[in-house]
């Protein structure tokens, strides 16, 4: 490397991370309310349901197209091994993603139908969500790589960890989708929300702990990460800020706190976020390339670099206008459009 050029690969790390974790929040909350919205009671509260999300929905996926281009501008090696490995989940994200956007607008346009839709909203979010945590789940039991490409077979990230993970991630994001929901609904469908946030987030719990425990019998590198000394005297936080977080949402979810649910709820997420990080730092490519053995070169980098500087602060400029301009509760009397 160029003494002239800085090393930017843990920066467009940052980067990724940064559009993922948006991607998880943003988009997690309104896949979760798409998951809640098959078990809504009636009609009037599904049109409710529907409408909490009608602003900001489609601009939510702003960050997975920005994850995905990061990664192969960045990272192209690790694209290149990751995206033949979880080829299979990722096309049924991408179609139930895409079925879920039809059915979100024909919904409105085709009355006659709302019940197909109705089914289509919800279980294009299901199975979106299902095949986000089988990612998830691949990637953190790693991949079979012989040289510099992947060496296994299309369907060896559907197992069993990654189907839990997959499972996982639907209560998860039906957590984020109650916490959502409360923030924007009133009267008796909060008080539906706050239910079933209470019951998604012992599905979380107990999904924090299962793959706490498994994921060091994976991987005993993450075993000795996190089961060493110094190391479990210095991760230690980790864990208890996730048992306070798991008590703060359930505690918010039994009282009239509208803003703490959510608020919990991401907290959550971004603490099991940290862990994983934690664990697989700096592999990218788990347990074979590093970042900086995965990374395109400097100069492609910094070339990059200059557009993403002026990129992203637009991006998060009309991403905040747009839940500032649509903030507050919905009701009834809101149209789609």
């Amino acid at each position: 490397m160029s003494p002239l050029i800085p090393d930017l690969a843990p920066l467009w790390a940052l980067i990724l991370a940064v559009g993922i974790f948006y991607y998880v929040v943003f988009d997690g909350f309104d896949l979760g309310v798409g998951i809640l919205f098959g078990l809504a009671a009636d009609t009037p509260s599904r049109n409710l349901i529907m409408n909490s999300v009608a602003p900001v929905w489609d601009g939510n996926e702003t960050w997975l197209v920005l994850g995905g281009v990061a990664l192969l501008a960045a990272f192209p090696l690790a694209f290149a091994v990751m995206l033949p490995a979880v080829y299979f989940p990722i096309l049924i994200m991408l179609l139930a993603l895409v079925f879920r956007g039809v059915a979100f607008e024909f919904r409105y346009r085709d009355a006659e139908h709302r019940t197909f839709w109705d089914h289509a909203f919800n279980y294009g979010s299901v199975i979106a969500t299902f095949a986000q945590g089988i990612v998830i789940g691949a990637f953190i039991q790693g991949f079979d790589v012989h040289g510099r490409v992947f060496a296994g077979h299309s369907l060896d990230c559907f197992t069993a960890f990654s189907t839990f993970t997959g499972a996982a991630l639907v209560v998860g994001y039906g957590l984020l989708g109650a916490g959502w929901l409360i923030l924007k609904t009133e009267g008796q469908l909060q008080q539906w929300a706050r239910r079933w946030g209470r019951i998604c987030l012992i599905g979380v719990a107990i999904a924090i702990v299962v793959v706490s425990c498994w994921t060091p019998l994976i991987e005993h590198r993450i075993e000795q990460r996190w089961f060493t000394w110094p190391n479990y005297a210095l991760l230690s936080p980790v864990p208890i800020l996730a048992l306070v977080c798991v008590l703060w949402e359930w505690r918010a979810l039994h009282g009239t706190a509208e803003v703490a649910p959510f608020i919990a709820a991401v907290g959550l997420f971004l603490i099991s976020y940290t862990g994983i990080a934690i664990s697989m730092w700096p592999m990218i490519v788990p347990y074979h390339y590093t970042l900086w053995q995965a990374a395109s070169s400097s100069s492609t980098q910094v070339f990059l670099m200059i557009g993403t500087v002026f990129m992203l602060p637009i991006v998060f400029m009309y991403t905040g206008w747009s839940y500032w301009v649509f903030r507050g509760k919905v009701r009834a009397q809101l149209s789609h459009h």
